[in-house]
């Protein structure tokens, strides 16, 4: 959903881009990145600054001025009645969230090469939000992944401590320091700190789109085949095969949601994979048997493998499981190998069962 000011503004000199200056957070680096991999905005000048007369000037603002109004390309989240959302979606968006609304399936259609009306660019575009632009907009809000009162309430606590591993809080690291000694004068020196952080959380983002365009989508084909010949392998559909490795767990269950429950309830329990494509110097790889989690992002499974198969390796689980060819078993039981296809598929077939 390209801005309509963009669109109808034709200019020579380059766009300038406002947002404001000192101390920066992860959703204005990324919104102004975003918008200078965009032909309208690429070239373009940046002006970091709360002066609302120096804004005026700027042909597009982001994360300063109090005016949402995309008409006028300016793209503020702080003002009290802002209220608007991703479709969907229910977190308070942020500058990163508003720009990506308005100009994400511009950039998505551009990196594809396909037309903005295309279904491949509405599912990237959707992708992107729920697994990289949400959080930020969730951090720059204050609001909490999950809800401190009822963690509290149900006397849950953190195993351990890991608030400095996220994106925002690296950007917020290339901050400058009270202490630092301006390597450049006056306000070029915050603005060159700036920089850098846009780089930062823009090639991260690009490289989740590249991921997403390139290697997660066209996966999404080859699962949905797999999941309509399921049954070949396994009456109930229990055990799902690829003839070579993929991202499946997003598109397994996203097909499961979207498909009338199974008449006996049976849902996939394992994945079935070589552990890398066959090649000349390799004409038979390994086989990997994965058992599929409780949820996309969970570590407990639907069902792991045997618990007596757990932790062992070679001749010894070929001896417990009774299949030849065993190359271990992960002492979680989230994971196996074996030698080959016909050891990998029987190992599946007993752990259904078992």
């Amino acid at each position: 959903m390209a801005s309509e000011g963009s669109a109808k503004r034709l200019k020579t000199s380059p766009f300038t881009i406002g947002t404001h200056n000192g101390h920066f957070h992860a959703d204005e680096a990324l919104a102004v990145y975003l918008l200078r991999q965009l032909p309208t905005f690429n070239p373009s000048t940046l002006i970091r600054t709360r002066d609302p007369a120096l804004l005026e000037t700027c042909d597009i603002v982001v994360d300063v001025g109090g005016e949402y109004n995309p008409t006028n390309n300016r793209y503020d989240h702080h003002q009290r009645s802002f209220n608007e959302t991703f479709p969907g979606h229910n977190t308070k968006l942020s500058s990163a969230g508003l720009v990506y609304l308005h100009f994400g399936k511009e950039l998505l259609a551009q990196s594809l090469k396909v037309p903005g009306s295309d279904e491949k660019v509405s599912i990237v575009w959707e992708k992107l939000y729920k697994d990289f632009i949400e959080a930020i907009d969730a951090i720059d809000n204050g609001i909490s992944v999950y809800d401190s009162a009822a963690l509290n309430a149900a006397n849950i606590e953190k195993r351990f401590h890991d608030s400095g591993l996220s994106i925002a809080s690296l950007v917020g690291d290339l901050n400058v320091n009270w202490n630092d000694p301006p390597s450049r004068p006056g306000q070029s020196n915050e603005d060159a700190h700036f920089e850098a952080a846009s780089t930062l959380i823009g090639e991260a983002f690009m490289r989740k789109l590249m991921y997403y365009a390139h290697a997660w989508l066209p996966a999404r084909d080859l699962v949905h085949a797999a999941y309509a010949k399921r049954k070949i392998y396994d009456p109930r559909g229990r055990i799902l095969i690829f003839e070579r490795p993929l991202p499946w767990k997003d598109h397994l269950f996203h097909l499961e949601e979207s498909s009338p429950p199974p008449v006996d309830n049976s849902l996939v329990l394992y994945v079935l994979y070589p552990e890398k494509e066959p090649s000349e110097a390799e004409p038979h790889p390994k086989w990997r048997i994965q058992a599929v989690p409780e949820s996309p992002d969970s570590f407990a499974s639907r069902k792991a493998l045997p618990e007596a198969w757990r932790g062992l390796r070679d001749e010894k689980l070929d001896e417990v499981a009774g299949v030849q060819g065993g190359v271990f078993v992960h002492a979680s039981g989230f994971i196996g190998g074996n030698k080959t296809w016909e050891g990998v598929r029987r190992m599946a077939e007993k752990a259904v069962e078992m």
